[in-house]
């Protein structure tokens, strides 16, 4: 007798009811009877649905039944018939129920009622048996795996960057540092630690971006895109920050801002369209349970070309909101960086849909972004969406190496670190752009949920590195 495999419960919800035994294995959501029969719901992760185990209490071990409670794994043969209640087609009539792994009811802490997303954070290990973070860590993979697909359409080279470095992209010294020296037994200098015995012979650090490294890339294969951790210590403890999260960086040779802007809309539109396509049972969960207008956000997001303006037209737009009695929290003014309340007033209240702001003051933007002819601005671009703001940060990059080395001397770089970088500007330099499109930002805009640290499985954010 052929042997029979375990059927996912995202495949025998698909069935038509059959003769044939089939096997699921799962983790148990609740179990319900009387004196004659009992009801499991079982999840095994493949679905947000579950599917029902009807349990004929005089053909199952009554033991074994007792120990069968919410959270507890089992494995369950039996018949695939259909429904005799509402909410599903088919169900399972138990033959027989194996006991994996038993869930102590006094102890297990997900039992069925409501558990607020704090709580969950603090058990972050077993929320994703949840029905939120179960279909949150699926739209996530269906997002990964939608960002793969598109620029491998597109003939984009995945590129793999370093994770350790020994530059500071951002410029903003906020990184972690990575040493194998005893931190209890430093040699110092007169110039401070030194770092000749170190691993790497030099100062070292986690990366905040694999843009310079990608951008050697497109100016030798044409495009690339690079999708790995990227890391901050930013003692930033807000829902919209985290010290270890996952960034997109295409970079792409010979384009210009203008098509920098097409391919970060077409992008964007293709991800929140594939999640549309492919994740509508997660979606629809999240849309009942979390946010009540996600769906119809997404779909306006896709059906909708994005305000394209300058930063100095967004100012002006900000200015008059003011004089008309609208409030904000932080002052508006030319040479500010925006707040996350400025871009969410252009986005959710003036505009009405997605915006890409350019043409920022180069004060407030890195080294390497391409200068204007004004001698005030550079061809920055950020992409705002609702109730996100920045989604994606990204520019043209200055090709000019005169213009690139001033800068960087201007901004106090040390030029040791930076002469690989200047080196493409040196030889056949040429025209090209990118962006960074945050990941875990993307989740959120499509799960609907409202803090960073419920779109990735494991937040490392200040005083937490928990699991």
């Amino acid at each position: 007798m052929e042997k029979i495999k375990r059927t996912k419960i995202v495949d025998l919800l698909k069935l038509t009811p059959q003769e044939e035994i089939v096997i699921v294995k799962g983790w148990v959501r609740s179990k319900r009877g009387n004196k004659n029969v009992n009801f499991i719901a079982l999840n095994d992760g493949s679905t947000i649905h579950n599917i029902q185990v009807v349990v004929d209490l005089t053909k199952i071990d009554e033991n074994i039944l007792k120990s069968i409670t919410t959270g507890a794994c089992i494995c369950v043969t039996g018949n695939l018939v259909a429904s005799q209640g509402q909410g599903q087609s088919v169900e399972i009539i138990a033959v027989d129920i194996l006991l994996y792994g038993e869930a102590d009811p006094n102890e297990y802490p997900l039992q069925k009622k409501g558990h607020s997303l704090e709580f969950l954070r603090e058990i972050a290990h077993l929320r994703p048996r949840t029905n939120t973070f179960g279909a949150v860590l699926r739209i996530r993979h269906a997002m990964a795996f939608a960002i793969h697909n598109y620029f491998n359409e597109k003939g984009f080279v995945y590129m793999h960057t370093p994770i350790i470095t020994g530059s500071d992209c951002e410029g903003a010294g906020q990184m972690f540092q990575v040493t194998t020296l005893d931190l209890n037994n430093l040699t110092k200098t007169e110039n401070g630690i030194d770092f000749s015995d170190d691993f790497f012979g030099k100062p070292t650090s986690l990366t905040v971006s694999g843009q310079l490294e990608g951008e050697l890339g497109a100016l030798a294969l044409g495009g690339i895109y690079t999708f790995g951790p990227t890391f901050r210590a930013e003692n930033s403890n807000t829902p919209r920050h985290l010290a270890e999260f996952w960034m997109i960086e295409p970079e792409v040779a010979f384009n210009e801002i203008d098509d920098n802007m097409d391919l970060a809309e077409d992008f964007l539109k293709y991800l929140i369209r594939y999640a549309i396509d492919n994740c509508k049972d997660d979606l629809d969960f999240l849309n009942q349970m979390w946010d009540k207008e996600l769906i119809e956000r997404l779909d306006f997001v896709v059906k909708n070309r994005f305000v394209r303006l300058t930063y100095t037209e967004g100012i002006e737009i900000l200015k008059e909101a003011i004089a008309g009695g609208h409030k904000f929290e932080f002052p508006v003014e030319w040479g500010i960086d925006l707040q996350s309340e400025h871009e969410r007033y252009l986005v959710e209240q003036h505009f009405k849909c997605p915006v890409i702001l350019i043409d920022y003051p180069k004060d407030i933007k890195a080294f390497y972004m391409k200068q204007n002819d004004d001698g005030k601005t550079v061809r920055a671009m950020d992409v705002l969406f609702p109730k996100i703001g920045e989604i994606i940060g990204g520019s043209q990059r200055e090709e000019d190496y005169k213009k690139l080395k001033n800068r960087i001397l201007e901004m106090d770089i040390p030029m040791k670190d930076m002469w690989w970088y200047l080196d493409t500007r040196r030889f056949g330099s040429a025209p090209h752009s990118g962006f960074g499109l945050g990941f875990e930002r993307l989740v959120l805009f499509v799960t609907g949920m409202t803090n960073i640290r419920d779109v990735i499985p494991f937040p490392r954010t200040p005083k937490n590195a928990d699991f």
